[in-house]
């Protein structure tokens, strides 16, 4: 039984705002970034660390896809506010659940598609099928539903019914995953540029070098500020903040303390948690104590400290505040090596073969300083007598140790991971990461799963109390995970440009949201 002097963690989050860093902007030519056309007046110019692979409608959790087109080129029926987790319309402007099954939607009057079509009950309800019914193969499918259909009833033009197999308390939840998409999709095949509701369309893609939006004269809301928004895309962070500090670009995303965004640079709280998964399906880790000392030697409150220079706080749970389900008295792990020696001489001593290898492998660029933190953690794993190497993958080779099935005969290793909850519930997270079978998941208990289902089934207060009860049991009974830190992000803003990001930026970036400062 685990009985450790577990401490709180820190309270909420403060370093949102904009960081004084010590690094000043270069002030050098940034290669390859002249031409980031559209800006200036009427333009507003981004730049990402990647091309979209497809604006796919149906693939927009996808992180890459998502932040470009969800809410700005197309819009679901309800979406969840950042801050407060709630649910607000959108091109539904209300929903209700009329029966155990059943949830029922009323849709937005006078809202056309780019193409011209009607946004109807009609429209919607092609768009569930093809994203969730059909054989497309679609992320947000896998992500969100999971081998759960749906069936769909066009009441009238303005109203939609939804059933699903059992009772789904979250469901209007779920389905803010889905963006709407004109009848003229092809139902078949996937697209590479979706036709939607937003306020923004695309005017232009040259791939490999530039994507352009154009605002919507349609658009049933507001008109955005900016009539044109301009992406590149630069891989190295430093590249991406320096065009931003030389005024080649108005905003740059996922950028690193030390990427020399100076005081153009701002922190904001995401909802990423970082942990390391361990495989404990072979010995060592298949020992209980074992899996105990892995999580009493690491030193989160250093690691955040030296590393993550404060951008971020000691985690006792997978997912961050804010998330529905997240434990306010969350648990961390306190660092007692000491402790974490005698659990594993204490398992040598039982015949535990606590000298075999164990991998710690890390993916190259996860975030940044991953490289650096691997090493720590396996140096105060050496110290307390595990025999531990590390090996750092690319993203493809590494998603094959995260998503099942996973590689045979691979011996014992820890992963480390970074999973953001975007939904904003935590069945989203236990689903994958907690099931013994779940699809990021590399075990688990009969007892554990059958806990999540019940608080899964569960609506309010309740549900977010059985959820509450889920971390420490894991921390107690499972050990699946060593937790680390909840992370943050930053970003470069213009002086020129008012944006606040939230917990959401990261994965859908309303440019609605952003305007000139006056």
């Amino acid at each position: 039984m685990l009985s450790p002097p577990f401490s709180r963690s820190r309270g909420r989050f403060g370093v949102v705002g904009v960081l004084a860093l010590a690094l000043l902007a270069s002030g050098c030519t940034v290669a390859n970034s002249e031409y980031v056309t559209g800006g200036g007046a009427g333009g507003l110019r981004i730049v990402l660390p990647q091309e979209p692979p497809t604006l796919e409608a149906c693939q927009s959790s996808l992180t890459a896809t998502g932040v470009v087109i969800r809410s700005n080129i197309t819009e679901p029926l309800v979406e969840r506010d950042a801050d407060s987790g709630e649910l607000r319309p959108k091109l539904a402007t209300a929903w209700e659940q009329t029966s155990d099954e059943t949830w029922t939607f009323t849709l937005r009057e006078g809202v056309t598609f780019t193409d011209g079509t009607p946004f109807d009950a009609a429209a919607a309800a092609f768009t569930i099928d093809r994203a969730v019914n059909s054989d497309l193969g679609c992320e947000v499918e896998g992500y969100v539903f999971g081998d759960t259909d749906l069936d769909v009833e066009v009441v009238n033009d303005t109203t939609l019914a939804v059933s699903t197999p059992e009772p789904d308390p979250i469901l209007p939840l779920r389905l803010s995953f889905v963006e709407m998409v004109s009848t003229r999709t092809s139902a078949t095949e996937k697209v590479r540029v979706p036709i939607g509701t937003g306020p923004y369309r695309v005017a232009d893609w040259q791939a490999g070098q530039r994507l352009s939006l154009e605002s919507n004269p349609s658009y049933w809301g507001d008109a955005p500020a900016y009539q044109n928004v301009n992406y590149v895309w630069r891989a190295e962070g430093s590249v991406r903040a320096a065009m931003v500090t030389n005024g080649e670009a108005d905003i740059a995303t996922s950028l690193a303390p030390e990427d020399g965004a100076g005081e153009l640079a701002v922190a904001y709280r995401n909802n990423e948690t970082t942990a390391l998964r361990m495989q404990s399906d072979e010995p060592p880790l298949d020992d209980l104590r074992i899996r105990q000392a892995v999580n009493y030697v690491i030193d989160r409150n250093t690691l955040v400290r030296s590393l993550f220079e404060n951008l971020a706080t000691p985690a006792g749970e997978l997912i961050p505040e804010g998330i529905v389900g997240y434990n306010p008295d969350e648990r961390v792990w306190p660092y007692d090596p000491s402790r974490a020696k005698q659990l594993v001489d204490d398992a040598r001593a039982d015949g535990v073969p606590v000298d075999t290898e164990i991998r710690l492998i890390g993916r190259t660029a996860q975030f940044p300083r991953i490289e650096e933190t691997i090493e720590v953690i396996q140096n105060e794993l050496e110290k307390i007598g595990l025999n531990v190497k590390i090996q750092m993958m690319d993203t493809s080779t590494q998603l094959t140790y995260q998503i099942r099935p996973f590689p045979e005969d691979t011996g014992p290793y820890l992963l480390m991971i970074m999973h953001g909850n975007q939904a904003g519930d935590a069945a989203f997270t236990l689903d994958q990461y907690m099931l013994a079978e779940g699809y990021q998941s590399s075990w688990g208990t009969a007892e554990f799963d059958s806990l999540i289902d019940a608080a899964e089934a569960l609506k309010g207060d309740d549900r977010q109390a059985a959820f509450e009860k889920l971390w420490p049991y894991e921390q107690e009974k499972v050990v699946q995970y060593a937790y680390i830190a909840h992370m943050s992000a930053i970003l470069a803003k213009s002086a020129s440009v008012s944006y606040q990001p939230d917990s959401a930026t990261g994965d859908e970036m309303r440019l609605a949201e952003m305007s000139p400062v006056s």
